[in-house]
């Protein structure tokens, strides 16, 4: 029995989450027992618990990480505002009168905020209460109606900026640089969130394709799924249009833009990002709208000059334009604050920052609690050695790197059933990362390939999360038989885009090759 003791602690780990403890409390204590019995059946050493501080504080000094929060700030801030609730109804009106509009809005909605947002749960609570009940009163199949909606809001893991590709990169580059070690090699390279961001932008905007394209077929082909909407629905005005999808198409140029264009490392354009939301839900919500958005403008600007024309205030030496250049960025920057502090002062007085903090401080909070727990449960698990033995299986696989890919691809999709993204990302990833690395395979093409996988998770009975999250939004004609319907020719548009990432491997690499 001892032999196997690290097997029995992976097999106890997924029954303490189905038996429903939570999940951090669940990794760490699993990791406590079976430590403990390593121990007392002398099959593994317990110093090895001893290196749990250094992980603790390589992950609190993890500048990488701290970008979650930033992230999630900015969806937080962009949901408790209902900006996402404007741009639904805007889009809505605009394709409605389409046959399969109405999907193709919500689509092309949820494809906006998971590049302004990154957050799964707000954008399908947001679609499930706004988006659903319009679409069932235009008399969509309530199946296709749920999976559009559970599709669309799970984008955002795979389009940057998303936490699991945060996580991802965190997880891949470790393995990356074990890899090298193991090969002799000691003048490591490391990975970065902006090639993993850069390298899922297409993937992500092929899934996007992949459901238009089927929701344009099925509404060819069985219209009465998918009726247009009512032509007492007026079209919304150009100017309206521009109104809702402007400012998160600037948000999102100005923080991809900044990471991929190596202006600036992913914390810093997060914090650009949450900044950028305030701004806008400050637009939306105050009284004096105008102020706001002349502050935007203006620290815009200032950040397009100050980056083509540094000025270093310090030296005195400074010449006439210098001075004069130095003189208007202060301005810029007063007039930058002051719109800062009007979106602010709007965003208290409608407890939009109470909301969007208090929702950032819980996920940020179990996503490292998750990680945390994860660390010490990958000590115990490689004390009893457990890394030798995922080695020793991925290597005697037939089929060689091929077959050791596609048996990890099929046992992460599995674990979707039942695991979240983040105890897969921390846990099973770092297990069978490295050695996939060592077979050849590429760790950015792996790790878009993983993501899609991930991604899947979201959408699988009986443990999606997004099917949870449209249950809980959703009326209650909508069962959750119907739910799991609508999203099973989905789980399919996911494995097809699976499949073409893996056969055209350019499609994830060819654009952090050419930026990187």
């Amino acid at each position: 029995m001892s032999q196997y003791l690290d097997l029995i602690m992976f097999a106890g780990l997924i029954g303490a989450i189905l038996l429903g403890f939570p999940v951090s409390f669940s990794i760490a204590g699993v990791a406590i027992i079976f430590g403990y019995l390593g121990w007392a059946l002398g099959v593994m050493d317990i110093t090895l618990l001893g290196a749990t501080g250094q992980r603790v504080f390589g992950l609190l000094s993890n500048t990488v990480l701290i970008a979650i929060p930033l992230f999630v700030l900015m969806g937080a801030v962009l949901e408790k505002s209902r900006i996402a609730e404007e741009l639904l109804d805007t889009m809505g009106r605009l394709f409605g009168q389409l046959r399969g509009g109405l999907g193709i809005s919500v689509v092309l909605v949820g494809a906006l905020l998971a590049a302004s947002t990154g957050i799964v749960g707000a954008t399908v609570v947001a679609m499930g209460m706004i988006a659903l009940p319009t679409m069932l009163r235009a008399g969509y199949d309530p199946r296709v109606a749920s999976g559009i909606v559970c599709t669309a809001g799970t984008l955002g893991q795979i389009i940057p900026p998303s936490t699991l590709l945060i996580i991802l990169a965190d997880v891949m580059s470790n393995a990356y640089q074990q890899a090298q070690y193991e090969e002799g090699k000691f003048a490591v390279e490391a990975l970065s969130v902006g090639q993993f961001f850069a390298a899922a932008i297409m993937p992500g905007l092929v899934l996007v394709l992949l459901y238009l394209i089927y929701i344009l077929i099925r509404g060819a082909m069985r219209p009465k799924d998918m009726p247009p909407a009512s032509l007492d629905t007026p079209r919304p005005e150009r100017a309206e249009v521009l109104a809702a999808v402007v400012p998160p198409v600037l948000l999102i140029v100005a923080v991809l833009g900044a990471i991929l264009g190596g202006v600036a490392t992913p914390t810093e354009a997060a914090s650009v990002g949450a900044i950028g939301a305030l701004l806008m839900a400050g637009r939306r919500i105050s009284r004096r709208p105008k102020i706001i958005l002349v502050g935007a403008a203006a620290l815009v600007l200032l950040g397009v000059l100050a980056g083509a024309f540094p000025v270093r205030l310090q030296r005195s030496d400074l010449g006439f334009l210098s001075q004069a250049a130095g003189g208007f960025y202060v301005i810029l920057t007063i007039v930058g604050v002051i719109g800062i502090a009007y979106a602010l002062r709007a965003a208290f007085r409608e407890k939009v920052i109470h909301a969007a903090v208090t929702s950032t401080l819980t996920m940020t909070a179990m996503i490292f609690a998750t990680i945390l727990a994860a660390g010490m449960f990958s000590l115990v698990f490689i004390g009893l050695g457990g890394e030798e033995r995922v080695a020793e299986i991925l290597t005697g696989m037939p089929g060689g790197p091929t077959g050791a890919l596609l048996f990890c691809m099929a046992l992460v999709f599995v674990l979707g059933f039942f695991l979240d993204f983040v105890e897969i990302s921390v846990i099973v990833l770092p297990l069978i990362a490295p050695t996939l690395i060592l077979m050849g395979h590429d760790p950015i093409w792996l790790g878009v390939l993983l993501a899609i996988n991930l991604q899947t998770s979201f959408l699988t009975p009986p443990f999606g999360f997004s099917l949870f999250y449209l249950r809980g939004a959703a009326p209650k004609e909508i069962s959750t038989g119907q739910i799991y319907a609508g999203v099973m020719p989905f789980i399919g548009l996911q494995i097809l885009g699976m499949a073409l990432v893996f056969f055209l491997p350019q499609v994830s690499t060819w654009l952090p090759r050419a930026l990187f």
